[in-house]
């Protein structure tokens, strides 16, 4: 089952992954809420839409805008409505 893990810590875990470019996208569900707080920090895709992040906060240690996600995907990036998705200093494995 693939989970991320942040500075040794379990904050995401689910055997419903979507691979998409080579990420994981975890369904929103499955990760910590106590880890997370949201960033004011937004991208765009080309073909997804716009992506919102969230920093990483756990026993004093930070990692700005290291998960990010589609709000509202555009049509043909449906599969990663509701999921998340990391990077940074953020394994996933399994």
């Amino acid at each position: 089952m693939p989970k991320a893990i942040w500075n040794g810590t379990v904050i995401a875990e689910s055997d419903d992954t979507v691979v998409v470019e080579g990420n994981h996208y975890f369904p929103r569900a499955a990760l910590r809420d106590d880890v997370v707080r949201e960033s004011g920090t937004h991208t765009v895709c080309p073909w997804k839409g716009e992506a919102s992040y969230y920093t990483l906060e756990h026993d004093g240690t930070r990692s700005a805008d290291a998960v990010w996600y589609y709000p509202d995907p555009k049509p043909e990036a449906s599969m990663v409505r509701d999921r998340v998705a990391f990077w940074k200093d953020v394994q996933v494995v399994g």
